[in-house]
């Protein structure tokens, strides 16, 4: 490994969830602000315009949403996330504003989570409209991991307002630990933090004075108690791709995050489904350049022998020697979030998997099963609903890269939308490869 990317800190994606108006934007920003992310102008800026219109309280949500503005005037190929430092890792961090956002983001590649911030309101009725069965934070926690987040920590937020009592933070704790653990996580290593994004309490460091009786650690402390996930170098090259540049002077330049194998200059690359090959010149992420990449760097890399109107988003690209799999049909497990009615088999949503979107058939629903144990509980149902998790079988009506979620995780998670909405999120368990064109 060259010395730059040896001096590196291990690097994590971060999703902060939760149920809408738990203070997850305020929260994030305030902490951005007191680790020195965020400069005090920009602050006193927001806090000037809130005032203005009569909501303090929106200063720091307004660091996030400032930030996305400019992400989304910005024309930087440098994938538009916020970043921050701790001691121990470089983090990305994935806001999930809305609650589809969330789903959407999870399952396309730009924001595959290593670990995730659960932010749960301890104000009365706050919480327990957060825990409903329509909540977002039971469905949050749900979704987290089924999209393969194996690392969680919970913000018990808004403690102000229940006058940093030990009883409610005792309460609330207990009852997000047993969701956490009836949907797979090990609440044994989960930390529990109690804060306050309007005070600054326990953010950057323990403020005994509020919470005498908390011996945890801040939520700064608590994000180096994450730890660094395995990185699949082992496994064949998969890079979906999420934009393609040409430029001038350069050529064609793909932009995505590795997700398993390893790149280097120097490879030929196969690009499925339009099944196109060309020859790495350069790669570079963070706009620097370097001699190889590995799963979950986010990179720019020119290929040589391609032309940006073969290639878009949704595309994957592997070496020829283990090309990615263009799927003629594949097998799901899935769980059904929404649906106004029933689905049936012939219904045609819209696939979303990795980077790629395309509209996909429900060819047969083969079995309803029990969303806890997996166990079947119908054999061919004639429709599944809201709630349900079922075993189908799937048709892709474009082609499109799918890969077995026990051999490539990273490629075998989907999610299925349809106007807008998420119906469904779930894991690919077969796949019948479609014969390729060359």
């Amino acid at each position: 490994m060259s010395s730059a990317s040896a001096a590196r800190k291990p690097h994590l994606n971060l999703v902060v969830i939760g149920h809408i108006d738990h203070g997850k934007s305020t929260l994030m920003g305030r902490f951005l602000y007191e680790i020195g992310a965020v400069d005090e102008r920009a602050i006193k800026e927001y806090e000037e315009e809130a005032k203005k219109i009569g909501k303090e309280s929106f200063k720091y949500a307004w660091v996030l949403d400032r930030l996305k503005e400019e992400r989304e005037r910005g024309i930087t190929i440098d994938l538009g996330f916020y970043k921050f430092e701790t001691q121990k890792y470089f983090f990305t961090l994935i806001d999930a504003p809305g609650h589809r956002d969330f789903v959407k983001n999870m399952v396309t590649g730009a924001s595959q989570a290593d670990c995730a911030l659960l932010v749960v309101s301890a104000k009365e009725g706050e919480y327990e409209a957060g825990m409903s069965p329509g909540g977002q934070t039971r469905e949050h926690a749900f979704l987290a991991k089924t999209m393969g987040v194996d690392q969680i920590m919970v913000a018990i937020n808004k403690m102000d307002t229940v006058n940093y009592s030990q009883q409610r933070y005792e309460e609330v704790k207990n009852g997000v630990a047993r969701l956490l653990r009836m949907v797979g996580y090990n609440v044994n290593k989960v930390q529990f933090i109690p804060t306050s994004a309007w005070e600054g309490v326990n953010i950057t460091k323990v403020n005994k004075d509020k919470t005498p009786w908390y011996n945890g650690p801040s939520l700064l402390e608590a994000f180096d108690m994450f730890e660094e996930p395995p990185r699949p170098i082992d496994k064949p090259l998969r890079i979906p791709i999420q934009d393609v540049y040409s430029i001038k002077g350069v050529g064609t330049v793909p932009v995505g995050r590795v997700e398993t194998g390893v790149l280097k200059v120097n490879d030929v690359v196969v690009f499925m489904p339009p099944n196109v090959k060309g020859e790495v010149k350069s790669i570079e992420t963070h706009h620097t350049r370097i001699e190889q990449a590995i799963p979950g760097d986010n990179i720019g890399f020119n290929v040589k022998g391609v032309e940006k109107s073969q290639l878009r988003r949704g595309d994957v690209a592997g070496h020829p020697t283990n090309p990615p799999t263009v799927a003629e049909e594949f097998v799901g497990r899935i769980f059904v979030l929404y649906h106004p009615t029933a689905i049936a088999a012939g219904y045609t949503p819209v696939l979303h998997v990795h980077t790629a979107t395309v509209p996909v058939k429900f060819v047969a629903i083969e079995k309803k099963i029990d969303p806890r144990t997996g166990a079947a509980v119908e054999e061919n149902p004639p429709f599944i609903k809201q709630g349900d998790a079922a075993i189908v079988r799937f048709k892709p009506l474009k082609p499109v890269v799918i890969e077995k979620y026990s051999e490539l995780p990273q490629l075998g998670r989907f999610a299925i939308r349809d106007s807008g909405r998420t119906i469904a999120a779930g894991v690919v368990i077969d796949v019948v490869p479609a014969k390729v064109q060359g």
